[in-house]
């Protein structure tokens, strides 16, 4: 206690500081809370990280803002919201947003918001945008018929997550904020976007479209659309310095996005297509004509990619560094050979998961690229010990390599990792 006391509050903090989040023992960092009260207080003061789960049912808007308040210095905030019977349905809905209210009343210094599992309205919004200046990442649910508008209130965001949620029978007229009339272009410094379940013919793109100008990421996950018709015509505003493009579970939009980003987008330099409709040959005419010198590949198509397709990736992506091929069923393990033997040497990452990697094919891996630094093999039941230990002395570069469920592989593997794998 002596030595508790020849502690200043400033000094004391700041060791407490220091002990998260990457400390080896994190449970230990929460025991110095039952120290005293004093050290409660300044644990709590000293966390910029907060991570909670709420519900109606434990949890009221003045009990989390007083919460909040003793943490003064917080900056990142996630929030799971989850709902356990023994509330009405408006008490559901209308707990999301007094929590975000609760946020805007005690977090003024919070850069980073996630608000999982709840759909929250346009008042709460413009609050949080007036009492956090400084937060450039957020991550929410909203209605489809709340507009985007409220994004230029937001002048630090630089990456957004929106999940849409459709309501039946909500009407299909967006919210306006009191401004009022005519909304026009924003310079929104966004530079990363996830949008989840955009409906085709959706209302209110238009304006986040030729708004984002700053954009180096887009992320589109089970989107059926991106826009109605004003919208579409728009979405090539933001290809201009675009440098990531991820499409999940997309369906035939895929098609459409594809062929714009073909024309337009020079700038990019990694794509991710999960699971797209057929693609009609869009997709080997966007290989071969693609004016972007792609660094990044991943792609997952079990029923589109065939061989041909990664024998002109080969030949047009010379540059490329990464390459992840997932669930490719109809390339056959003579394509793969093709492609590993026309690619370059320059390859640091690799990854066939549940792709035909049959026998052989390791060898020629471990000869063309000594320099990768991730392999993934996953799913692969046809590998064997002596091809893997081969590949492994050749691959010595390794940090770090998959091989979930890949049966035909035994201890002799293991140890095989640790002797050749120094770096892993």
């Amino acid at each position: 206690m002596e030595i508790d006391a020849i502690l200043g509050d400033e000094l004391l903090e700041e060791v407490l500081r220091r002990l998260h989040p990457h400390s080896f023992f994190p449970s230990s960092t929460d025991d110095v809370s039952l120290v005293s009260k004093r050290w409660l207080r300044l644990y709590r003061s000293s966390k910029s990280r907060l991570d909670l789960s709420l519900s109606p049912e434990n949890c009221t808007a003045p009990s989390l803002s007083s919460f909040l308040s003793h943490f003064p210095h917080l900056s990142f905030l996630h929030i799971v919201i989850s709902t356990v019977g023994g509330c009405g349905g408006d008490a559901i809905s209308a707990f999301p947003d007094q929590i975000l209210h609760s946020i805007s009343l005690s977090c003024t210094k919070l850069t980073t918001l996630y608000l999982d599992h709840a759909t929250v309205s346009l008042s709460p919004l413009l609050s949080l945008s007036n009492s956090c200046p400084h937060l450039t990442r957020l991550s929410i649910s909203l209605s489809t018929s709340v507009s985007l508008h409220w994004l230029r209130f937001f002048r630090s965001l630089q990456t957004l997550s929106v999940c849409f949620k459709f309501v039946p029978g909500e009407s299909k007229h967006l919210d306006d904020d009191a401004s009022g009339g005519k909304y026009f272009d924003a310079e929104l410094k966004l530079e990363n976007l996830t949008m989840l379940y955009i409906r085709r013919g959706g209302y209110g793109f238009d304006w986040l479209w030729r708004s984002c100008k700053n954009l180096k990421k887009l992320q589109l996950v089970r989107c059926q659309g991106i826009g109605d018709d004003t919208s579409v015509s728009s979405f090539v505003n933001c290809f201009k310095g675009l440098q990531e493009v991820e499409l999940q579970r997309c369906g035939f939009v895929v098609l459409e996005i594809l062929s714009k980003v073909l024309v337009n987008c020079t700038s990019l330099n990694s794509l991710l297509i999960f699971n797209m409709a057929s693609s009609y040959g869009l997709l080997h005419q966007f290989i071969t004509h693609s004016r972007c010198s792609l660094q990044q590949l991943d792609l997952c198509l079990p029923h589109d990619l065939i061989n041909y397709h990664l024998s002109a990736v080969a030949d047009r992506f010379r540059g490329l560094l990464s390459l992840r091929l997932t669930l490719c069923h109809l390339v056959t393990g003579e394509g793969l050979r093709t492609m590993v033997l026309a690619m370059t040497n320059e390859l640091q990452e690799l990854a066939l998961i549940d792709c035909k990697v049959e026998p052989g094919l390791l060898t020629i891996l471990g000869q063309r690229f000594r320099n990768l630094r991730k392999l993934d093999l996953s799913y692969n039941g046809k590998l064997v010990d002596d091809e893997f230990i081969a590949l492994l002395a050749s691959c010595n570069c390794l940090r770090e390599l998959r091989v979930r469920e890949c049966e035909g592989l035994t201890n002799a593997s293991v140890i095989s990792m640790f002797k050749s794998c120094k770096q892993l």
